[in-house]
């Protein structure tokens, strides 16, 4: 009978998400000889490996893949046990994982979290900022709990839940030409200067479509930053499609003009990830109580 316990399945998952048993000692106050003794022991009582090891980091095989999802599972319900046993239903403790592509993370993170650490203080939160296509593979490997992104992400393991409703906006160095002119038809973009985001970014999608309905431009920057992207428009280098809550201090500090181009559609939804095949413990129901109650 295999006998796998609480602290060898936390080095496992530590180890999964760290790439290293040292890391993974540190995370849960062990010596680095006990951490690789409990992975040694599981992995003896599996009969199997669940790691291999590449340039000095341990990356998760078939097996491991497969064991993830079910160990921290495992390891959610048995600190919901304690919780329960000891009657302590209310008081929530443990680590959520979120991820957040770059609008949401950057300029939208007291909405996506406030309700929730207020709410529950004694969870460490851990929050991780990048684009739309990077988020969703770290949901695919079960890195991450739960998600928020501006992308469109299509995959039959991910569950996608509307959160709130985004739009991006045409903005431009008031010394630009396009921000002297008061009525703007696509035609007047013919040749203009593009900055846009990297591949894989959400924004970046969604001003190629716009860019699609528009005569041939240049792009003569692409940036992986917002705030490098608002600089560069700011110094009149080019004009770009940028999230509206991204810009709004910048316009009404008169750095930025938007563009009125209701002849594009730029509206776009912010959406929560949720793996299929991942247990909703009582920390992501809890999270998205918060964000439910939130956008009502």
């Amino acid at each position: 009978m295999i006998n796998v316990s609480p602290r060898q399945l936390e080095v496992f998952v530590q180890i999964a998400l760290h790439g290293s048993v040292r890391a993974a000692a540190e995370r849960l106050h062990l010596t680095q000889p006990a951490a690789s003794m409990a992975l040694a022991e599981m992995e003896r009582q599996l009969n199997a490996r669940v790691f291999e090891r590449n340039r000095g980091r341990l990356h998760l095989n078939a097996r491991g893949r497969e064991l993830l999802p079910l160990a921290r599972e495992l390891l959610e319900r048995y600190a919901e046990f304690g919780r329960r046993g000891g009657g302590e239903d209310g008081a929530l403790s443990g680590e959520l994982r979120i991820g957040a592509s770059n609008t949401v993370g950057n300029y939208r993170v007291g909405e996506l979290l406030g309700p929730f650490v207020r709410a529950h203080p004694q969870v460490a939160v851990r929050l991780r900022v990048t684009n739309t296509e990077t988020i969703a593979a770290a949901m695919l490997d079960h890195a991450l709990d739960i998600a928020c992104v501006e992308g469109h992400v299509a995959h039959s393991s991910l569950e996608v839940r509307a959160w709130r409703e985004d739009r991006l906006v045409v903005c431009a160095s008031p010394e630009h030409p396009l921000a002297r002119r008061r009525r703007l038809k696509a035609a007047d973009f013919a040749g203009a200067r593009w900055i846009l985001r990297e591949s894989g970014s959400a924004t970046r999608s969604l001003t190629e479509r716009a860019l699609s309905k528009l005569p041939p431009g240049e792009t003569v920057l692409e940036l992986d930053q917002t705030e490098a992207i608002k600089q560069a428009v700011i110094a009149c280098l080019g004009i770009a499609c940028l999230p509206e809550v991204a810009v709004a201090e910048a316009v009404a500090a008169g750095k930025l003009r938007t563009l009125k181009t209701g002849f594009l559609d730029l509206r776009r939804t912010l959406s929560l990830l949720l793996h299929r095949q991942r247990y909703r413990g009582a920390l992501t129901q809890a999270f998205l109580a918060a964000v439910t109650a939130r956008r009502r």
